[in-house]
């Protein structure tokens, strides 16, 4: 495993990080911890997670377990880590008591909520999920920067939050940025190059779609994802997804090498965050980020899929 800085201010993280999306609701106590482990064998120390996340499925009996869950895995372990998680989307009635999602006190009830469902002293990466477009982006940032103070959490980040909004007060940003869907080339990454931002993109590998395992004229393996999202699977993606596996097999490569590799090499990228089922996927996303592409590589991608665009 490789590690880098994330941002110009922010720590050290896996080049390939754990996002946790799928813990507490496709992933019960036994599935989490066995992928936890997993990447922690590999060398990952980049977990990221939402206060929001678990309870869609049977597995999971409300929001909140995906903390839980990825905090009960990583017992014992901690401080191998770093530990991200969010705040700032629906969390049901309690949370509604505490007013706008990113005023001062709803962030102050949020993490120590997620403090204790984490079953931790500290927060490494505490990000604003998403704006809820009332709270002033400096009341926010000042009731973070006081968690900074107190202990509670070591760095700010935030999440889709638009390119005019960024700044140093943030070590990173999360996006969706993967090699089907480049349109935060546009301004999001000029913006994190501009303030040091580093980006943590999720849905490298556009829900599956460049996992390699589905294929024109075929079903979606039961159970996938575009197995009831087959918006995705398009004759005009399938085409890029074609293109990107022959791009692939030219240099000795997977398409799941090429995503995540290609990805992590792009400009401010931190860490590829991706999410698995198992502890063979996590694994394998580990190794895909070995593959290192050339100036020359790069520019045979942006043919292919040009900077900007957006194809799914």
């Amino acid at each position: 495993m490789r590690y880098r800085a994330l941002g110009d201010r922010g720590p050290t993280v896996s080049v390939v990080g754990v996002g946790g999306n799928n813990f507490g609701s496709r992933l019960d106590e036994d599935g989490t911890k066995a992928v936890v482990h997993a990447a922690l064998d590999a060398g990952i120390t980049l977990f990221d997670t939402a206060d929001m996340y678990g309870g869609f499925g049977e597995s999971g009996t409300g929001r909140g377990d995906g903390e839980r869950l990825l905090g009960a895995a990583l017992k014992g372990r901690r401080d191998e880590v770093v530990l991200a998680t969010k705040f700032g989307m629906e969390m049901g009635s309690e949370a509604d008591l505490y007013g706008r999602r990113g005023s001062r006190a709803y962030i102050r009830y949020a993490v120590e909520a997620s403090l204790s469902r984490l079953g931790t002293d500290r927060i490494d990466l505490y990000q604003y999920h998403e704006p809820d477009g009332v709270t002033p982006l400096e009341e926010t940032i000042a009731a973070l920067r006081e968690l900074v103070d107190e202990g509670k959490i070591r760095y700010i980040g935030c999440s889709n939050l638009p390119a005019e909004d960024l700044t140093d007060a943030f070590v990173s940003t999360q996006a969706r940025y993967h090699l089907l869907d480049r349109v935060v080339e546009r301004d999001v990454i000029p913006a994190c190059v501009r303030h040091g931002v580093g980006l943590l993109p999720y849905y490298p590998l556009a829900n599956g779609l460049l996992s390699g395992k589905y294929r024109r004229g075929e079903q979606p393996p039961p159970g996938s994802r575009l197995s009831w999202r087959q918006g995705w699977l398009t004759d005009a993606a399938l085409d890029k997804v074609e293109a990107l596996t022959a791009y692939g097999a030219e240099r000795g490569l997977t398409l799941l090498q090429v995503a995540v590799g290609a990805l992590a090499a792009l400009p401010a990228v931190g860490s590829v965050i991706c999410g698995a089922m198992t502890p063979e996927q996590v694994t394998a996303n580990a190794a895909a980020a070995h593959w290192i592409p050339s100036p020359a590589d790069l520019a045979v991608l942006d043919a292919i899929v040009a900077p900007g665009e957006r194809v799914v």
